[in-house]
């Protein structure tokens, strides 16, 4: 049978599940929501730390709660630019090679930021 001859919901059978995205947009909220929090808490730091110097501020990100919501944060960040790019490209890189390896390359930085920042953090914290 001729694609003219179709249904409009024959034509599009099989080409893939409509509630893919589902999750994708779950996490995209649900990290945004995180930011907000983690956020706050970093501009608060941040305005604390302004006029301290640097062994002030080295103290105060080497205490545990402040580590552990800096490793947060910055994980959550690096997460959710991730899929904010993966977004982009699927709306607007066309060529399915180039997508695909700007997918990958993205992928990859957003982990190796989020494990530099994780590293950094935990240097100052450990004091090594």
């Amino acid at each position: 049978m001729s694609d003219s001859m179709r249904t409009p919901l024959a034509r599009v059978r099989g080409l893939g599940s409509a509630q893919a995205g589902v999750g994708h947009w779950w996490q995209q909220r649900l990290t945004a929501l995180a930011l907000l929090g983690l956020g706050l808490w970093f501009v608060v730091l941040t305005l604390d730390l302004l006029r301290a110097g640097y062994v002030s501020a080295h103290a105060a990100l080497a205490q545990p709660l402040n580590a552990l919501l800096m490793i947060a944060f910055t994980a959550v960040m690096f997460r959710h630019a991730q899929l904010g790019l993966q977004v982009v490209i699927e709306d607007y890189v066309h060529t399915r090679w180039l997508a695909l390896a700007l997918q990958i390359v993205i992928k990859f930085l957003a982990v190796l930021g989020a494990l530099a920042c994780a590293l950094a953090v935990l240097r100052i914290a450990l004091g090594s």
